[in-house]
């Protein structure tokens, strides 16, 4: 793995959250380091690419991006108001996009699944 592609982990192993790649170049400036937002980009695509780092589109669009939990492939429940994100497998969606696929003729199936919610933190302080 390339420096920055480390440093990039880095950053991103040290916060459990996703954060966008602007606040991972802004950490990483704050701390001194010499990259450009560019080079921020190109090492989590290609973290992501390695299954390394989970990323997703939060409520605006904007892509964020998290070091992953675990190496097999899954999903997450990511609460709407603190951000808490959980990876969970999901063994019936997996059976379910190879019938689809299949059913359409499509092979080399990929997804990626996420699940918006309240978690129960956040549930509890809204009803205080």
């Amino acid at each position: 793995m390339s420096k920055s592609r480390d440093a990039v982990h880095e950053i991103l192993r040290q916060n459990t959250g996703f954060r966008s790649a602007q606040d991972v170049f802004t950490e990483m400036r704050a701390d001194g380091a010499k990259i450009g937002l560019t080079t921020v980009y190109r090492a989590l695509q290609s973290l992501c690419d390695d299954g390394r780092v989970d990323v997703l589109r939060n409520d605006d669009g904007e892509s964020v991006y998290r070091a992953c939990q675990s190496q097999v492939h899954h999903h997450h429940l990511v609460c709407r108001h603190c951000g808490r994100t959980v990876e969970v497998a999901g063994p019936d969606v997996e059976r379910w996009a190879e019938v689809v696929g299949a059913e359409h003729g499509f092979t080399q199936i990929t997804h990626t699944v996420e699940v918006f919610g309240t978690c129960a933190s956040c549930t509890a302080a809204m009803s205080d």
